[in-house]
């Protein structure tokens, strides 16, 4: 049986398959969200006026009842039950008429239609080359590969984050304590919109959780030829810490578990990339010659 709450599925949900499937798929949705974000249950709660102790029965399938009234009316009504939640109503009928194609494709399929697409839009390509943005999880090597590629590329270096603190006019932390998650994304889209404006060529590292805002990344990747920088959970880690930064593993017994997590949820929306960089085992040179050949190709 497939889960009830994929997007991906357009059947209509029946009563039966609503009641033994939906709370555990909105659980799992909710897990996984708040993975790609890099949140704690905890922080969650804060962001959200939720408690802890609902937040964990909703990821646990326990969800309350009244989304199960939404599901039997999505059933009544014959269309999925994320149907009544989306807030998009004006997407271009062409839009749907795509994705309705796409779904039906197999993998072999999609890939001949993604390099088709690719080449009819190959100009398009071009023009974005001249923006290289940066993706992946922390410790993947953004900051000193970007630096390092700006410089042979003799284009300007901008970390994301350190525009975003400009825009706010205060760190990070303090974003995230006076304003939450919402208000670092506001900031983040704002900073990452004026970078477009100020530089015709740039090169921009860009933070880890970017990819789980999709309307700022979608800007990202129409705008950007995006590389994403993978490596494995272990180097990020380290690399991380090795920068003198301990924050990830203190008090947190679960934090290498925890920064799996992430990265198995990320991936999927990382593999958007124009393009791969797998740093993991190789020394800096050699990672930075690929991503050169990537950005000059």
């Amino acid at each position: 049986m497939s889960a009830v709450f994929d997007e991906s599925d357009s059947r209509a949900v029946s009563s039966d398959d609503a009641h033994t499937g939906l709370l555990p798929a909105l659980g799992e949705r909710v897990r996984t969200l708040r993975a790609q974000r890099g949140m704690t249950r905890k922080i969650l709660a804060r962001d959200s006026g939720v408690s802890e102790r609902y937040l964990a029965l909703l990821e646990n399938g326990d969800g309350n009842g009244s989304v199960m009234v939404l599901a039997k009316v999505a059933a009544a009504l014959h269309v999925p039950v994320v149907e009544l939640l989306r807030e998009e109503r004006t997407a271009p009928p062409e839009r749907e008429q795509l994705q309705s194609l796409l779904k039906r494709l197999s993998p072999t399929q999609l890939k001949t239609a993604h390099d088709m697409l690719s080449r009819a839009f190959d100009a398009e390509v071009k023009a974005r080359m001249r923006r290289i943005a940066l993706v992946g999880l922390r410790g993947a090597g953004k900051s000193s590969l970007g630096a390092a590629l700006a410089k042979q590329l003799r284009a300007p270096f901008v970390e994301l984050d350190r525009e975003v603190e400009r825009e706010a006019n205060v760190s990070l932390n303090e974003i995230f304590l006076l304003y939450g998650q919402a208000g670092y994304r506001r900031y983040e889209r704002a900073a990452l919109e004026r970078i477009f404006a100020k530089h015709d060529r740039v090169v921009i590292a860009t933070g880890g959780s970017i990819v789980s805002e999709p309307d700022t990344y979608d800007l990202l990747l129409s705008t950007c030829y995006t590389v994403w920088l993978k490596a494995q959970p272990e180097e990020h880690m380290a690399r991380v810490v090795a920068q003198g930064d301990t924050r990830p593993m203190k008090g947190n017994r679960e934090a290498m578990e925890d920064l799996r997590r992430i990265l198995v949820t990320r991936a999927p929306l990382y593999g958007r990339a124009d393009a791969v960089v797998d740093t993991a085992g190789r020394v800096f040179d050699a990672s930075l010659d690929e991503l050169a050949r990537l950005a000059k190709a």
